[in-house]
């Protein structure tokens, strides 16, 4: 359904109420390079996925890993002549920052210019973010 990439990186698995998220985390609303999207495709182990092919751009493993918060099942594909190269599995963060807002109403990130920053805390099934300025652990859940 959706044209080949000769050069480029395909983002696949992404939950399908994620793609604009993940569009904004990798800084891709202004991107000069073509973009196609795919959403609510047929997935069978997501129901629906998302899918992002962006031609003839490439990322650094910490920018693709920002999407495990929101996307952690997501793949990479890195395409060069039509064909697939390189397969990757995004890796959790121990640390994120700029991507997330605190749920602590108090928090300096929420009233102050400054940039959140979170532990990730993995526990099995469900990410929690631990809030450095805080202390307050926000449910990641509430981020999509």
């Amino acid at each position: 359904m959706v044209s080949a990439l000769e050069n480029g990186t395909v983002l696949d698995h992404i939950p399908a109420g994620n793609v604009f998220k993940v569009l904004e985390i990798l800084g891709l609303m202004g991107e000069k390079n073509r973009i196609t999207i795919g959403i609510n495709l047929d997935s069978k182990y997501l129901g629906k996925k998302g899918i992002i092919k962006i031609e003839d751009k490439f990322f650094r493993d910490d920018e693709l890993n920002k999407l495990a918060i929101i996307a952690p099942k997501a793949t990479v594909n890195i395409i060069r002549d039509f064909r697939v190269v390189e397969k990757k599995k995004l890796t959790m963060p121990e640390e994120i920052e700029g991507i997330a807002r605190c749920m602590n109403p108090k928090c300096i990130t929420n009233h102050q210019p400054v940039k959140t920053r979170f532990k990730t805390i993995d526990n099995g099934n469900e990410i929690s973010l631990l809030c450095h300025y805080c202390e307050k652990i926000t449910d990641v859940k509430g981020l999509y």
